[in-house]
């Protein structure tokens, strides 16, 4: 009988540097209008919200709790059940660290230095 090797499989996400990984997920939160606009929905109250959102969006209730599970997962949204209902808030600390990140991101690349058009 043959013995096989044991081969190590690495994800080629682990090539790249935590702070980039990092980066890419929390930004990934971004990556779909849905998000953005439960984002913008969830700012423009400037409180919490308690309840279903999707009665304030035009999006299906479905579609709305799927985004808010990435978002929460990305640490933007926050929702802690009240009673039968859920109490949904933006993560300011959160929030304020994705606006630093991002912002840090795009200084990083001197593109007030890019020379080519």
């Amino acid at each position: 009988m043959r013995h096989k090797k044991a081969i190590m499989v690495q994800s080629k996400t682990e090539l790249f540097e935590q702070e980039l990984i990092e980066k890419a997920a929390l930004f990934k939160a971004l990556a779909h209008p849905a998000r953005l606009q439960i984002l913008q929905f969830l700012a423009a109250t400037q409180s919490c919200i308690t309840g279903d959102i999707s009665d304030e969006l035009p999006l299906g209730r479905t579609t709305v709790n799927q985004h808010l599970k990435e978002l929460k997962a990305a640490g933007l949204v926050t929702g802690h059940i009240e009673g039968v209902k859920t109490k949904y808030c933006l993560d300011m600390d959160n929030v304020k660290r994705l606006r630093e990140e991002l912002g840090g991101f795009i200084d990083d690349l001197h593109i007030d230095n890019y020379c080519c058009e």
